[in-house]
């Protein structure tokens, strides 16, 4: 690249010799004056047709040249071109037939003769500029002046160059002039700078698409660990820093290794090269180069048999017939590309076919183009040949051979994309003049509403209608250029398949094009795609496997977005998505199933009915209730008996129904708790239990007061407990219960919660008390109750044992008060369910002790010693025995 830049400084400076080469590039004033001389003239492979406007054309009719150093104090030798290349030489011709066939339009450019000056650039940047400069200022050795040192340049327009590089150089100088380049082949992004470049124009996408239509594909097929490979010039360059930028925003990869090719097919580095992409991971290859840049790169290959590769191509290659040989092809077989859009031509085979050294073209220096592609199609030379241009040797030319018989790509049209952005840039041309002839004066768009004329054209008026330009090609593609220049893009896809006949063919498999509403659209027919691959399937490229759902994606530390590790999910986080970058948590009702794919509800855990311990307290329950009513029944038949008269019968049956209501209220501490429920629950429990001690109280009271007074003296104390005051007595210590049930529910009310403490993927239901001090008096009211009536009736405990029930309600208070002492630190130590379950117990526990301790006795001498179930045996004083 060093050695173009000095040959490009060198050529800067020479220009500046023959500044006045052209009356529109000179600026000296006519009294100083009158012509103006060229200081050198290029000696370049060219071709012309006069007309009354001219365009200028740059193509790569040789692809390799030798050219001898320049200095300044020598005269310019020739250049030696070496290489034919066909397919440049029909871009040229595409050229030529493209002005022929305007020419003979009668509805364009009316009485107006194009022709043209063709010029071949020798795949150098020193030829092309050479050419470029040739056509701005011509290669008449002296110029007349006009008065105002104003005129037209030689050529209006320029079709060309066919790589950036040379397009940049070019457009750097000739933009300064205002000349108008219509590129068909030069696709650096770097090329839509309307700062820079404010006269380029062309009808080949920017690099900008071509890497975005790139991207495109490799998300398509989920290849996000690609290399890339770029020629070392303008072209690679400015594609490599757009294809890692654009890369990285879309998210769409990353780069395992991007690669420069050397200019100087230099052995060592395309070897490392090529070892690189032969260890690599990436199975995916992109290059963005010229030909002779994969020639070379695919003889390294070739020696290393680096297979196993997808490649993909850009479209300086995609096409290239010289890679598409047999000895290429198992390694190449396969390749998608990007392609020009294809496009037809009508006519231009039979224009093609009609091409003879003799008629039109001569064999002389000035047109030599045709009298190259002759000797090279047909392996002959005119004598004498043209110094240095083709070698010596072979049979001689007579003009005469049949191209019809021959079998060559020149011929071949099914497949036009470069010669189709040629037809385009000079039908672009033509409509920008056939504006500037069709232009009223007094409607046109310049000062005063004036119109250019083609005598008087400015390259800067040119320019104007340029970027107007909009018509319609015969092959239906609608032309016209952006703001910057650029054309409507769309490529074409292109799959290269090695058919088993061993020729090779390649085959449109879709298209990637942009459209203002939809944006860039990518549509592929991959049931046309052949793979190189033993599954025949695309193949899978990527840094690391996708992380499935349930896991997320963790960065390795030094390394690209792409390369990562795959983490499961914590415990109630998910991730419902391939390659997720987090896991997120789960609502708080659900929970992360055991993949870490979904949430699910959380497991529930309260006491409930189905489960054997809920089972069995429900069971207890029931049955303790049962007993009540059998109880009840056995009380109520035997009603009128002595042992159930005995101490107020009609307490016994309050303290039955107590009882009951004891059993059932632990009914509402199994089941899934709800919001009644919760208020419920201790209200009743409270209630309940305060009914029944306040019975067992009332009768211990009465035991104490007929003993007192049975003794002289004593009977004035059985007044204050008579059936009323013992209904009262009840009825008051209960309601003083149902106050504070009252207060606490009021206060601060019972509610629902769902805990989650105690395991995280599980709720437990559980009531929360609201508050713990309301609870608290709840149960120490029935506490001091219980322990009152103890007391009473351990002071009652040595009366006659028939004569009172003091002994059975001691024993009875006993159990009572060391099941609730016992149920206090157990409820505290217990979760979740099993708090209710410990309470429910204590309920069940203390009903049943108080049912067993106060009926159990009464009850064996009602159905089974009926015979003491009189007044005489429970009047009787016995005396007891030790």
């Amino acid at each position: 690249m060093g050695g173009f830049l000095d040959t490009y400084l060198l050529l800067c400076v020479d220009l500046i010799l023959f500044y006045c080469s052209s009356p529109s590039l000179c600026s000296v004033s006519s009294s100083l004056l009158s012509s103006c001389k060229l200081r050198r003239k290029f000696h370049l492979n060219e071709m012309h047709k006069p007309g009354d406007v001219v365009l200028g054309g740059l193509f790569e009719v040789h692809y390799t040249s030798v050219f001898p150093e320049w200095t300044f104090t020598s005269e310019p030798q020739q250049p030696s071109c070496k290489g034919f290349d066909t397919l440049g030489f029909r871009h040229a011709m595409t050229m030529a037939f493209a002005i022929d066939e305007i020419n003979k339009n009668s509805n364009l450019l009316h009485n107006v003769t194009l022709g043209y000056s063709l010029y071949d650039n020798c795949g150098a940047l020193i030829v092309g500029f050479s050419g470029a400069l040739s056509l701005a200022s011509g290669q008449e050795d002296e110029f007349l002046l006009q008065d105002n040192c104003l005129g037209t340049t030689p050529v209006l327009g320029i079709v060309g160059d066919h790589y950036s590089t040379f397009s940049i150089a070019i457009s750097n100088v000739l933009g300064l002039y205002k000349i108008p380049i219509v590129s068909y082949f030069a696709t650096c992004s770097c090329l839509s700078d309307r700062q820079r470049f404010p006269s380029f124009f062309r009808t080949i996408p920017s690099d900008a698409f071509q890497v975005h239509a790139m991207i495109q594909i490799l998300k398509h097929f989920g290849w996000t660990w690609v290399g890339l490979l770029v020629s070392d010039d303008d072209y690679g360059l400015h594609v490599a820093q757009s294809f890692q930028s654009d890369l990285a925003q879309s998210g769409g990869g990353c780069l395992a290794y991007l690669e420069v090719l050397p200019w100087d097919s230099d052995p060592r580095e395309l070897k490392r090269i090529v070892y690189l992409i032969k260890t690599s991971t990436a199975r995916v290859v992109i290059v963005f180069a010229h030909e002779i840049h994969m020639i070379q790169l695919m003889e390294e290959v070739v020696q290393q048999n680096v297979t196993s590769q997808q490649w993909i191509a850009s479209e300086a290659w995609t096409s290239a017939a010289v890679l598409q040989t047999p000895r290429l092809m198992p390694y190449l077989n396969g390749t998608l590309g990007i392609a020009i859009r294809r496009g037809e031509i009508p006519g231009l085979r039979e224009f093609l076919l009609q091409i003879r050294p003799d008629q039109n073209y001569n064999s002389s220096y000035g047109n030599s183009m045709v009298s190259q592609f002759w000797e090279f199609t047909f392996q002959c030379r005119f004598a004498p040949p043209p110094a240095g241009w083709i070698e010596a040797g072979g049979a001689l030319c007579t003009g005469q051979e049949d191209t019809g018989n021959v079998e060559s790509e020149f011929f071949d049209l099914s497949n036009l994309r470069p010669e189709y952005n040629v037809y385009k840039a000079v039908y672009a041309f033509a409509y920008a003049l056939d504006s500037i002839l069709k232009c009223e004066p007094g409607r046109g768009p310049f000062d005063r509403h004036s119109c250019a004329t083609l005598q008087t054209l400015e390259p800067w008026q040119l320019v104007h209608y340029l970027q107007k330009v909009n018509f319609t090609t015969s092959f239906g593609d609608q032309v016209s250029f952006d703001e910057n220049g650029d054309a409507s893009p769309i490529y074409d896809v292109m799959n290269w398949q090695w058919l088993p006949d061993g020729k090779i063919k390649v085959q449109n498999v879709g298209e990637v094009k942009k459209s203002p509403f939809k944006g860039e659209e990518l549509t592929l027919h991959e049931d046309k795609i052949f793979w190189n691959f033993e599954s025949k399937e695309p193949p899978r490229s990527v840094c690391s496997e996708s992380c499935p759902p349930g896991t997320r994606m963790a960065r390795k530390k030094g390394e690209p977005v792409c390369c990562f590790d795959c983490v499961p999910c914590s415990e109630g986080k998910i991730s419902n998505k391939t390659d997720s970058m987090k896991c997120t948590s789960c609502p708080e009702d659900f929970w992360s199933s055991p993949r870490r794919d979904h949430c699910v509800p959380k497991k529930t855990e309260f006491l409930s009915y189905h489960e054997p311990l809920g089972i069995c307290l429900t069971t207890a329950s029931l049955l303790g209730t049962f007993i009540c009513a059998v109880v009840l029944g056995i009380f109520t038949h035997h009603r009128s008996t002595p042992i159930v008269r005995a101490n107020n019968s009609e307490l016994s049956f309050l303290l039955l129904v107590s009882l009951k209501l004891c059993f059932l209220c632990s009914l509402l501490f199994i089941g899934r708790p709800r919001l009644w429920t919760c208020q419920l629950r201790h209200a009743a429990f409270g209630i309940s239990f305060v009914l029944c001690v306040s019975c067992i109280l009332v009768k211990t009271m009465v035991v104490l007061a007929v003993f007192k007074a049975s003794k002289p003296g004593g009977g004035a104390i059985l007044k204050w407990f008579g059936a009323v005051q013992q209904r009262g007595t009840v009825f008051a210590l209960t309601c003083i219960q149902a106050a504070i049930c009252t207060a606490w529910l009021v206060s601060s009310s019972t509610a629902l919660h769902k805990n989650t403490e105690y395991h995280n993927d599980k709720i437990v239901y559980e009531c929360e008390f609201g508050s713990t001090v309301g609870f608290a008096v709840l149960l120490g009211y029935i506490g001091f109750l219980a322990i009152l009536s103890f007391l009473l009736a351990f002071l009652a405990r040595n009366l006659p044992d028939n004569f009172n029930e003091a002994k059975l309600i001691t024993f009875s208070m006993l159990i009572f008060c060391a099941v609730w002492v016992a149920f206090v630190p157990a409820y505290v130590n217990s979760p979740g369910k099993y708090a209710d379950a410990v309470e429910v117990f204590a309920i069940l526990a203390s009903s049943f002790g108080l049912l067993v301790a106060l009926f159990g006795p009464k009850c064996y001498i009602i159905l089974l010693r009926p015979e003491k179930n009189t007044k005489k045996a429970i009047m009787s004083r016995e005396k007891s025995k030790s």
